[in-house]
């Protein structure tokens, strides 16, 4: 293998994509001291309040371990609140402070120019290929993931048909519990 084929892998460039695409969001959310992983969270919360942590590792496709660090330094700022769950004493659900409400409002501007600014170098037509691609990617290799993905959905409206809710892949974990696909 060459060098050139190493930096034409698709591994390669979706890491360096990535390191780009967090540059890019931390320089424009510099302002409201925000990661790409803490906006997801307040985004998250803010349509969902009350959330488990399990069902918001899920919604954003991360494992425990990094939403429970993701949460505890929101926490540390004032901007969510961990309490017992209502539904379970064995989780935690996590809520927006006001804080957590206000600093979201603030991040929503820059949370924009960034994705703006990430996607500049491509026409329309190459931005939608390009989400169109990396979903057909991240669906057809679901499977795959160190940490399941399960969106969360927005309740039926009297206009929309409902959709069902995806299926959780908790075939994974990083804890080594579960079970793993078998490899045909």
């Amino acid at each position: 293998m060459t060098l050139k084929d190493l930096y034409q892998r698709p591994g390669f460039l979706l890491r360096r994509t990535h390191q780009i695409s967090a540059a890019v969001f931390e320089n424009a959310c510099a302002s409201v001291g925000l990661t790409p992983a803490q906006y997801g969270v307040l985004t998250v919360l803010s349509s969902e309040p009350g959330l488990d942590q399990t069902r918001l590792a899920r919604a954003l496709a991360f494992d425990k371990v990094t939403v429970m660090r993701v949460c505890k330094g929101l926490e540390e700022r004032g901007l969510i609140e961990r309490r017992l769950s209502e539904h379970s004493r064995r989780q935690m659900a996590v809520v927006l402070t006001a804080a957590g409400k206000k600093l979201l409002q603030q991040a929503r501007g820059p949370a924009e120019q960034a994705y703006q600014r990430l996607l500049s170098p491509l026409t329309l037509t190459q931005r939608h290929q390009l989400i169109e691609i990396l979903e057909t990617l991240t669906q057809g290799l679901a499977d795959d993931a160190r940490a399941p993905f399960v969106p969360l959905l927005p309740a039926p409206s009297d206009t929309q048909p409902a959709q069902p809710a995806p299926k959780a892949r908790a075939r994974r974990t990083n804890t080594g519990q579960g079970e793993a696909p078998r490899r045909r």
